[in-house]
This record gives structure tokens, sequence and C-alpha cells, in this order.
């Protein structure tokens, strides 16, 4: 029998390794391009809202892989390993990202996609993927590059560029540029508009070089939007969670709630993929949807009476109870309008939503993500990964608290930009031929930087 003392000393142990895990958690709040964040989140809410969700379902396997508990605990969905990976990557945690695209990957099918449903830690219950996994891992990748580069055991831009590649070929439905539901199911007569991550397909074009044809999925998206709310006199934003592209409800998922004709957990997530499109790039499609959000808050008296789930006359399913699925996706819509008071009345209903359960909790931590600054935009800064575009140069010492020391060879001119963990540029001058170069970094707020030279080669650089 443990005495008081040895429990004592086991509680500060695991508290003590619970810290460590944590200690290099890092929020970097940026601004968007386009429309208002909440200027009302306090100092530690992201991390709190963080860690709760680790500490509640992150759960750990053999050799360095980490699963997402699902709503029953004993499996795991590759939606909640994605939600996990843009979480993990935006909170700077490299170990957790890590183990979770390696369980990722551990459970690919032969089309290169997470097989969607997972018995614990290797058993595969349900086949096939799910399209809005892939996009938000692949994504994550994208951030996970920018935030840790690729030169450690996993390249992860080269694994964010294969992993689009596979939702090019195995996810969009050919010759429409309708998003599928998954790799093996769905095109015209079956789509999910909570899967249209609009914003996405903007950044997967520009870091691919793709930009025609996933602006084309992306501009498709939006007319399925639309030929759905048209098609069904919908009220305000209220999409139902399945559709066929022509807008007329999908005949093949009789499985869903209600044969997915309402505004239910699967619609609930539109608001949230438009607003990153309009909070990314401005695009007026995305506007347009995130304003008629905007509008059924208002017409609800407030997001303190937004209810989970509509039929898509604007009736509510049920009254008993709120959810951070519904209240926070139309929270991150607000970012759309110009009303500051109107997003930080978002962002304080939905902080106040604690919600236990696997999505709720989830979707919670990554909206209040991306009301604070959260979930930023990486692609607009990925650089040149080639090899025959590398100059060769080394920077010391790194980390580095004062004068950071660059040695480059065989060039004639150099431009060295330096750009912090949201893609600022700090630092930009030319030099000429020269074998070392000196800059003084200890006027810089400590943090992950970019050096870059020439646009072309990027090495991470930390300032202690």
């Amino acid at each position: 029998m443990k005495t008081k003392y040895q429990l004592f000393l086991l509680v500060v142990i695991v508290c003590a390794l619970g810290n460590s895990q944590n200690s290099a958690i890092q929020f970097v709040d940026a601004n968007y391009a386009y429309g208002l964040k909440a200027t009302n989140v306090q100092a530690n809410d992201m991390r709190d809202v963080y860690v709760d969700w680790k500490t509640r379902f992150l759960r750990t396997c053999n050799n360095g892989r980490f699963r997402v508990a699902f709503t029953d605990p004993n499996f795991t969905v590759s939606e909640g390993i994605a939600y996990g990976m843009l979480l993990t990557a935006y909170a700077n945690d490299k170990q957790a990202f890590d183990g979770l695209w390696l369980y990722y990957k551990d459970h690919r099918n032969s089309n290169g996609v997470m097989n969607w449903k997972i018995e614990g830690c290797s058993s595969v219950n349900e086949q096939n993927g799910a399209t809005d996994a892939e996009l938000d891992a692949a994504y994550a990748l994208m951030v996970a590059e920018q935030r840790w580069g690729n030169s450690g055991a996993i390249d992860y831009g080269e694994d964010a560029k294969t992993l689009i590649n596979a939702i090019k070929v195995h996810e969009v439905e050919s010759g429409t540029n309708v998003l599928k539901p998954g790799d093996a199911w769905g095109g015209s007569n079956t789509t999910n508009p909570s899967y249209f991550a609009t914003g996405y397909f903007r950044a997967f074009g520009e870091y691919t070089g793709d930009t025609a044809f996933w602006n084309a999925v992306a501009s498709k998206c939006y007319d399925i939007i639309n030929a759905n709310l048209s098609k069904n006199n919908a009220v305000y934003n209220l999409v139902s969670d399945w559709t066929k592209a022509n807008g007329d409800y999908s005949t093949e998922v009789d499985w869903a709630n209600e044969q997915g004709k309402t505004y239910n957990y699967d619609a609930a997530r539109t608001p949230w993929r438009t607003a990153i499109d309009y909070v990314w790039y401005g695009n007026p499609e995305a506007l347009s949807y995130n304003t008629l959000c905007n509008n059924f808050v208002n017409n609800a008296r407030g997001f303190g009476n937004i209810y989970p789930g509509y039929r898509q006359d604007g009736t509510p399913i049920r009254t008993d109870y709120k959810d951070p699925t519904f209240t926070g996706a139309y929270a991150l819509a607000a970012m759309s309008s110009t009303d500051q008071n109107f997003v930080n009345s978002g962002y304080t209903v939905l902080k106040a939503q604690v919600d236990n359960t696997y999505f709720g909790n989830t979707l919670r931590a990554i909206y209040m993500f991306g009301l604070s600054g959260n979930l930023f935009n990486t692609a607009s800064r990925a650089l040149s990964t080639k090899k025959d575009d590398f100059i060769e140069f080394s920077v010391y010492p790194n980390p580095v608290t004062d004068i950071l020391s660059i040695k480059l060879k065989n060039t004639d001119l150099y431009r060295v930009k330096i750009f912090n963990i949201i893609g600022k540029k700090v630092f930009v001058q030319k030099f000429k031929t020269s074998s070392l170069l000196q800059i003084d970094m200890s006027q810089y707020s400590t943090g992950v930087y970019f050096v870059t030279i020439n646009n072309n080669r990027r090495l991470k650089l930390v300032k202690q």
C-alpha cells in the first residue's frame, strides 16, 4: 500500500512529465489577411484549451505513435487524427504531431489515405478514407513544415505533397471537380458540404503549383452550396449534411440523420471551412456565405441562442442544450464582419460552452485557435525545396542569442531574408560576395524563425 508521501511523489512526477511534454507549446496569435479576429482572448486561453483536449483524448501507442480517442474511446477515426494534427502543429507540439502522423501512415490503404476507423492502436475496423481527414492532415503537414522544417526524421513537405496528390487523384471526381466524401465512393451523386475546405484548396494550389485545378475545385464547392440552398428553399446558410452536386438531396445516405437533409453535425462545420477561405484569401464567395451565417446569428438574437441542428427552413431540431460544434463555426464566420463586438461575443459564448465529448471538445479547440489567430495560412510563404535550387549555406550558432553567422558559397550576390513563425519578414538585406555574414539577433523576440537565401533554400532558426 502506498504511503501518503509516495502518492504525493507520484503526483509530482506525473505533473512534471506533463509539464515537460508541454514545454514547447507556443502560440503566435497572428493577424489574418482579411477580417477580424477576437480581441478578448485571454493570455492562457489557447494553452488551456489545448492541454485540456490533449489530456482528455490523446492516447499513447507503441513506437512513438499517438491516437485520438473517439466517442467510443476504444476506437480512433481518421477525422480525429487529422484534427489532432491541426491542433498539435499549430500548438508547436512536435512530439505529439509526429506520433499522430505516424499512426495515420501505419493505417493507410492502397490509395495512400488512412482507413477511416481503427480499433485501438492497430486493427482496421472500417476501411477506406474520409476526405475531410485527408484535407486537414495535408494542411497540418504544411504547417508542420513551416514550424519545424524537413531536416528531421519526417519530411513534412514531401509527405504533404504526396497526400495532396492522393486527394487529387482519388478524392476529387474526375472531370467534374466535385469533391468526393471518400476515396472509394461519392461524387456528383453524393458529396458533403462540410468537407469543402476551400481555403485549403487555394493553399494546396499555391503550395504545389497547381492553382488552376484547386481553384476550380473551390469554385465548384460554392456552386454546390448555392444549388443546395436554392433548390431546397433553405433560409440563411443552412445547407444539408449531404447533397448531390446539383443541389438535390442524395439518395445514397439513408443511414445519415434524417437522410442527410438537415443542417446537423456534418453541415455544422461548413461555416468554419468558408471562414478560413475568407480570412486567408478574402474570397467573395466565402464572404457571401459567411454573411448568411452572420445574418442567421443576428436573427437568432445572438450566439447564445444557437441550437444544435436545424431543418433547412430554420426550425431547430433540438432546443434542450447548446453545442460548440455549431456555435463555434458561426463564431468563426463572424470574423468576416466589420463588427468587433460581434466577433468578441462569438468568442465569449464559445469559450463558455465547455464540452467533454470528443467531437465538441475537439472542434471547440480548433475554433478557439481560429478566433485567436492560430489557424494562420502558411501556403503563401512556402518556398522551393527542389535540390537544384539550393544554395549551399550554413547558419550558426543555432539556437542563437545574439550574433548570427551565415557562411555562404558558390554565388556572387546574396539576398538574405529572415521570417518569423507566422511568415512576417523581419530582416532583409543584399550582400555582395562574402564567405561570412553576421547579423545581430539580440533585439529579436525568442521563438522560431526561417532564414532564406535568394528566395530558395530555407533553414529553421531558433532564437533564445
